[in-house]
């Protein structure tokens, strides 16, 4: 799928970080764009800096979403591309000085990083299904969401981070292969160590060595980097159903 100036993006989570790249991305090439965030201020901001539309939205409750879709429907009359960048990072290990972990705090988690993602996942698909196709494939939309390589390497006290990010691994396969019949396809990217605003808050000798462990190249991700794969899967019409790694070869270590 072509990025056209016809072309509506939705980046839930587009406030900031990951999101706010994307958001920069999906703009530059000419599509119409929607931030959907919590953080009213930053979202409103960017979004008018690159010419969009923002809508405060809880990912996790999926009347937010439904309103901030019907949005997107009034003032656009289409969607064609969702990515999902929302989520929370609590650390906390399963027993910590002998009391078990907060039950209220992991389901936090799992509610906006896997079911947030669901939800806008979902309730776009709906919107996209109506569209008319965009091309002799039959496209009709593109989701794309985050994961993370903690779905498959969580360090020790990630246990609600990396159950939360393993939950959008495993539904990739089953959503790309439900959506398939309606020419919506679907994939994730797990980034590794990428240069977020919450490494961005650690000490730069702590954010030097985390880069230190990454193979090549032996720093921390941009987020433009994030970014540019965004897109590249949004334009490569055989990525679907995919998880992409986009780690610079890193493996962690259980701490």
């Amino acid at each position: 799928m072509f990025i056209t100036q016809n072309t509506v993006a939705i980046v839930a989570g587009g406030a900031s970080g990951l999101g706010a790249a994307a958001a920069t991305a999906l703009a530059e090439a000419g599509a119409k764009l929607v931030i959907l965030d919590r953080d009213e201020a930053a979202g409103s901001a960017h979004a008018k800096a690159l010419g969009g539309m923002f809508v405060k939205t809880d990912v996790s409750d999926p009347a937010s979403v439904a309103a901030a879709l019907e949005s997107v429907r009034a003032t656009h009359g289409a969607l064609h591309i969702a990515v999902n960048c929302a989520g929370v990072a609590p650390a906390a290990k399963t027993v910590s000085k002998g009391a078990p972990h907060n039950a209220a705090s992991f389901a936090n988690t799992i509610t906006v990083n896997l079911i947030g993602t669901f939800n806008v996942a979902s309730q776009a698909a709906a919107l996209m299904a109506g569209n008319d196709p965009v091309d002799a494939d039959g496209s009709r939309g593109v989701i794309i969401n985050t994961a993370s390589v903690a779905a498959y390497e969580g360090q020790v006290g990630q246990v609600a981070y990396a159950a939360s990010k393993g939950g959008v691994v495993g539904m990739t396969l089953p959503m790309a292969r439900d959506l398939a019949q309606l020419g919506i396809r679907v994939c994730a990217i797990a980034p590794g160590l990428f240069k977020t605003p919450m490494l961005e808050g650690l000490p730069q000798e702590v954010q030097d060595s985390l880069g230190a462990q990454v193979p090549f190249p032996s720093r921390l991700g941009g987020a433009a980097e994030y970014a540019q794969l965004v897109r590249h899967i949004v334009e490569n019409q055989m990525l679907n159903g995919e998880v992409i790694r986009l780690d610079g070869a890193i493996r962690m270590a259980p701490r």
